[in-house]
């Protein structure tokens, strides 16, 4: 009778985990990935920041070589 009872609890147990796994896979969370409705907009000012420094750059010069006891 043991051989019956040990066929019989390897069975129950196969049936759990495969109920279990089936209980896990139907809970996992879904992801969606949707495109924005609006397009992307990417405003780039790279122009006039490199003027900005260049001109920056140029009048600390011209200060430094007018003024060259300030540093």
């Amino acid at each position: 009778m043991r051989k019956i009872d040990r066929k019989t609890n390897a069975t129950l147990i196969k049936v759990i985990l495969i109920l279990y796994g089936l209980v896990i896979t139907a809970c996992a969370p879904t992801v969606k990935v949707e495109p924005p409705q609006e397009p992307i907009t990417i405003n780039l000012n790279i122009k006039l920041d490199a003027d900005i420094r260049v001109k920056l750059e140029e009048q600390a010069k011209k200060d430094i070589a007018a003024n060259p006891g300030i540093f």
